[in-house]
């Protein structure tokens, strides 16, 4: 995963004196499955219109698979891009089959791309029904089916679990997973994040049309410097001799350190042992995905 697929350079959209998405340097390795993560508000919907070219950014440059998405070269590019943008498409009074036949009239596919794609996301056995028939998640399904007939080396995906059932939502991480084992780079913005973190193994957070963070989980991790929690023979004196680093005595009866790096957690170590307080265990607290994504965005709600 050393290529990139996407890339973009100083990407920023206004709209009158409101900046949406700002400065945004977005760089999604080939092969891989990217979490696109942030509050409600925060630019995702946007960042990925603009990578489809469905809305033009104020300033800044989107290359797709190495070219610059321009005007001469939209069509191109577009031609090897699938996404699921909002609501899933399909007409309600047709069946499955029937539009499916219909993308591939439009797209000027054959036949063996169509099953492919339905076949990928496993709704074989229900193209006979009526899309009104549906579940909303078969509706996702044949939604991700549609980007996947022109079999695209990148698909984007907007909240593609919204309004699923958690087998739903456990059908659409293992097709994510398998069709970024097939080489499909796949781009998903989700709010849901311990799906998120279940899937995706490159992240990006996006707060207040900025990026914050990009990178794998372990490189989000090790950035967010949780507590250092000391388990010690004098919790109320250790936490005093630290008042200078706010120091605190936890309900389990641990002090907890907040911001020391490894240098310094030794060194509050050291400072302990010579007021002889004795030290029997030193940890990081654990931090789940979400813990990480509040801190970096100052607590804003998804």
């Amino acid at each position: 995963m050393s290529s990139t697929i996407v890339e973009t350079s100083n990407l920023t959209k206004r709209y009158g004196g409101r900046t949406v998405v700002e400065n945004l340097d977005l760089r999604i390795p080939s092969g891989s499955v990217y979490g696109f993560l942030g509050p409600n508000g925060a630019g995702k919907s946007t960042t990925m219109k603009m990578l489809l070219s469905l809305i033009q950014p104020t300033s800044g440059e989107v290359q797709i698979m190495g070219q610059p998405m321009t005007r001469a070269t939209r069509r191109k590019l577009l031609g090897g891009i699938g996404s699921l943008i909002e609501a899933p498409p399909g007409y309600a009074h047709l069946t499955g089959a029937e539009n499916m036949r219909l993308v591939q009239r439009m797209l000027g596919l054959n036949r063996q791309q169509v099953d492919f794609a339905v076949r990928a996301v496993r709704l074989q056995d229900q193209m006979g029904k009526k899309v009104r028939e549906f579940s909303l998640g078969m509706k996702q399904r044949l939604g991700i089916a549609m980007a996947l007939a022109r079999q695209p080396r990148l698909l984007i995906l907007d909240e593609p679990t919204n309004g699923l059932d958690p087998a739903g939502i456990e059908e659409m991480r293992t097709l994510l997973r398998r069709l970024a084992g097939d080489g499909v780079t796949v781009m998903v913005s989700s709010h849901l994040l311990g799906e998120i973190d279940k899937t995706a193994n490159v992240l990006g957070i996006l707060s207040g049309g900025r990026m914050i963070f990009q990178g794998s989980r372990s490189e989000l991790m090790a950035a967010s410097n949780p507590d250092v929690l000391i388990t010690c023979s004098a919790p109320e004196t250790a936490a005093l001799t630290l008042h200078a680093f706010s120091a605190r005595v936890t309900e389990s009866g641990e002090v907890a350190v907040p911001g020391l790096d490894n240098r310094q957690t030794a060194g509050v170590v050291a400072a302990l042992v010579s007021e002889k307080v004795g030290v029997y265990g030193v940890r990081r607290q654990e931090q789940t995905l979400e813990d990480v994504f509040m801190s970096l965005t100052a607590g804003g709600g998804l």
